[in-house]
This record gives C-alpha cells, sequence and structure tokens, in this order.
C-alpha cells in the first residue's frame, strides 16, 4: 500500500457513502478528483473495485477485501495517534453518535454539555434521527438502540432500563370523556408512530394497548409529544421526557406500563481504541444517571 494511502482514504470514503458525491462531501473534494483516485488505485490493482448501479457505487468482490484491509489499517493508525498522544490527556477529536431522536432530545443534550465542558478539544455530533445506522460505513462511530443487533460485526452494551406510560395534559383530560379502562381509549384521538415507518419493533408501544387506529402519527417521537403537549390527544411518552413538561399526566398507569432498554452499539474493532472506550464509558454513565434521576422525579 505504499505511496497509496491518500488514494485509499478516498477508497474508503466511496465504499462508506456508495457516491463519488458523498465520497467527496466527507473529504471536501470535487467527485471528479476522487473518481480519478479510484481510477488511479483500479489502475495499480489492475481490477475494478466499484462496479455502478442505479443505487451507487457498490463493491466488487476484490473491493470487499480490499475494504476490510484497508478498514484494520485505518484503526492501526487510529490506535497509534491516540498512543502516541497519550492516555492521561482530555478527549479530543470527532466523534459522532447515531440516537432515536427521543433519547437525542431528552437525554444526549444535558450529557454531552458536561462531557464537552470537561474536554474542550472534542467535537460531539448527535445524529438524530429515526432510523437504523450503518456502523460499517461509518455513518457514526457509536449507535444508541432499543434493541440489541444481532448480525455483524458489532459490540453491544446493554445501558439501562427506562419506562413509557400512556399520557396527556391535564388541562385535555378535565375536558374530554373520562378514561377509567383501555376501553374508554376509543373516545379520544391517540398520537403515536406511523404504523408502516415503526423501524424497531420495540418502538410498537400502542400495539400493546389494543388500540386500533393513530389518529395523529409522526415518525419523530417528539412531534408526537409536541402534539399531545397541544392537547391533541393521548400517547405513550418517555418516562424521562414526561416529567420534563409540566401538568403532564399519566393514563391509566396500572394497565400501561411499558419498559424498554437502551443499547450501545459499536464497531467491534473500535473497542481497540481507548479514546472511544473512555467516551463510550461517560456517555453510559450520563444516560443510567440522566434516566435514574429523572424517572425519580414523577
Amino acid at each position: 500500500m505504499d505511496g497509496h494511502w491518500d488514494d485509499l482514504r478516498v477508497f474508503l470514503a466511496v465504499a462508506r457513502a456508495e457516491s463519488l458525491s458523498g465520497a467527496g462531501r466527507a473529504l471536501k473534494l470535487d467527485p471528479a478528483t476522487v473518481g480519478r483516485r479510484v481510477a488511479r488505485l483500479e489502475d495499480a490493482y489492475g481490477a475494478p473495485l466499484f462496479a455502478k448501479s442505479p443505487t451507487g457505487y457498490a463493491l466488487t468482490d476484490i473491493g470487499q477485501r480490499l475494504m476490510g484491509h484497508v478498514s484494520r489499517a485505518e484503526l492501526a493508525m487510529q490506535d497509534a495517534a491516540e498512543e502516541m498522544a497519550g492516555q492521561a490527556s482530555g478527549l479530543s477529536g470527532q466523534i459522532r453518535i447515531g440516537a432515536p431522536d427521543g433519547v437525542a432530545n431528552f437525554l444526549l443534550p444535558q450529557i454531552c454539555a458536561e462531557i464537552s465542558a470537561e474536554n474542550p478539544d472534542l467535537d460531539i455530533q448527535i445524529v438524530a434521527q429515526p432510523r437504523v445506522f450503518s456502523l460499517t460505513k461509518r455513518e457514526a462511530d457509536m449507535v444508541l438502540a432499543v434493541s440489541p443487533p444481532t448480525a455483524g460485526r458489532l459490540s453491544v452494551q446493554k445501558i439501562t432500563d427506562y419506562k413509557l406510560h400512556l399520557a396527556a395534559m391535564r388541562w385535555y383530560l378535565k375536558k374530554t370523556m373520562p378514561i377509567n379502562e383501555l376501553a374508554d381509549l376509543r373516545w379520544h384521538r391517540m398520537v403515536g408512530y406511523i404504523p408502516d415507518m415503526i423501524f424497531d419493533k420495540e418502538l410498537d408501544y400502542l400495539g400493546e394497548t389494543g388500540v386500533q387506529r393513530v389518529g395523529l402519527a409522526s415518525n419523530s417521537v417528539s412531534v408526537q409529544l409536541n402534539l399531545i403537549q397541544r392537547g391533541a390527544g393521548i400517547g405513550i411518552v418517555h418516562d424521562f421526557a414526561r416529567t420534563q413538561i409540566p401538568r403532564m399526566d399519566l393514563v391509566l398507569p396500572e394497565e400501561v406500563s411499558l419498559t424498554r432498554s437502551f443499547y450501545l452499539v459499536r464497531h467491534a474493532d473500535d473497542q481497540r481504541l481507548e479514546r472511544l472506550n473512555r467516551f463510550a464509558e461517560q456517555l453510559c454513565d450520563g444516560i443510567r444517571s440522566q434516566v435514574a434521576t429523572l424517572e425519580a422525579d414523577d
């Protein structure tokens, strides 16, 4: 690989972005330059590394093999840089976290603000999207998930359990039909996820209540919470979010009480990186503390 490392970095970026333009944005290069770098590598190896398809650039068999070698080389270089920097110093560089928007909105801001204050040279990026992230493509350095993945070279660590309940605004409950049992929910507009956009079975909260119709739906838990706050109806709310909203009350807490879990997911190779290990430990400790504190405010 002598003399080719810059080109191999471009190769990695294209493999992860599956496009020249996406790789160019990541590397701050124009797509034409990215294309020339890939072509130069293919000439050097005497074989195509990518097959262009309607969905973008897909790795060929030889490209897949090269990806494994280059990824390990990249990791070794990161490992060496961390060792040379010394483990006693504060965290630095960039770390990107992928997370569902509920935890991203109601837990991560406080936790990441505290970690950032202690590590001024560290850049933390929170990608809050209701979807699954690819660690192989390096869309994030680590991901918070609500169910443990079962495929891929991943390390999975359970962080903590959290609770959810039906909830509505107090003034809404006072002006509408009383709710004494689950059957009474039929007289109320329900707020929840768009059924065909639930990307994880653990998010199918209303399925456990027997509710057949979701009158107001969003793929974002934050949008759902805003709808409930405005008196649009009743929905399942995280306890750690509900306790931050004045005059939001539980509905049928004995009949509907859900427990879910947060997991930290990382690429298996990244467990060798002390910087990410230290950040992961602080992140997990912060999430456990925040959930316990906010749920105790009930």
